[in-house]
């Protein structure tokens, strides 16, 4: 009995890692025809089209608005963001997810590389409106990216975290959430990336959350136990 138990259990853990696998395969395919397209293509109509589109209504409310979305991506931002996040589990005795949340910080250099290796101009104002002028590459979205793995992984914390108050998992998880299904817009309509930037941070973004997620599950048989 116990020995035919052991088997299915063995036989779900490596289908899920199955799965995760081919995920992130698929997802990184995404990603590189992304990046052909880009290379081959490098403003393309439907770039172009789909700003034109994010950019229709304009307004100095909506602007800050798009710009409070962004922020949290942004140097003090992020460092904030992982900071708040890594101590706030610290100070509860969840070690181990404090330290996963400061793992998160491993995503920002594959995020320069891949910047450095297409070296995309930002969009231009002949183009679209821009509303600030943004440092570094344009291919992929860093913020797109970061958002994804972190506040990603922090959303999936808070619905693991079954001990935790209910109300504050609910708020932290929605409002995480929310920022990653809105920063791809708010980077577009800000004007300092295109829709395919947008779109290739958030395949990169989703590919680094899965194997943080195998990674952090492997780690140990339960994540709502203080290390």
């Amino acid at each position: 009995m116990l020995s035919t138990l052991l088997t299915r259990v063995s036989t779900y853990v490596h289908r899920d890692d199955r799965l995760a696998l081919h995920t992130v395969l698929a997802l990184l395919a995404g990603y590189l025809l992304l990046t052909l397209l880009v290379y081959l293509l490098p403003t393309s109509l439907m770039d172009v089209e789909f700003s034109e589109e994010v950019q229709e209504h304009q307004s100095p409310v909506l602007d800050a608005l798009m710009k409070g979305i962004s922020w949290f991506g942004s140097n003090v931002g992020a460092i904030i963001s992982i900071a708040v996040a890594t101590l706030g589990f610290w100070l509860t005795r969840r070690r181990r997810e404090a330290l996963f949340m400061l793992a998160t910080v491993g995503s920002l250099p594959v995020i320069a590389a891949a910047k450095l290796i297409m070296n995309r101009q930002r969009p231009s104002a002949d183009l679209v409106r821009v509303v600030y002028e943004a440092q570094f590459q344009s291919f992929p979205s860093g913020h797109v990216t970061f958002y994804t793995v972190f506040f990603g992984f922090l959303a999936y914390l808070m619905y693991r975290m079954r001990s935790w108050p209910t109300p504050v998992r609910i708020g932290i998880g929605a409002f995480s959430l929310l920022l990653v299904f809105t920063v791809p817009f708010s980077r577009v309509y800000l004007g300092v990336h295109w829709g395919t930037d947008v779109l290739a941070g958030f395949f990169l973004g989703l590919s680094l959350l899965i194997g943080l997620l195998v990674w952090y599950n492997k780690s140990g048989k339960r994540n709502d136990i203080p290390i």
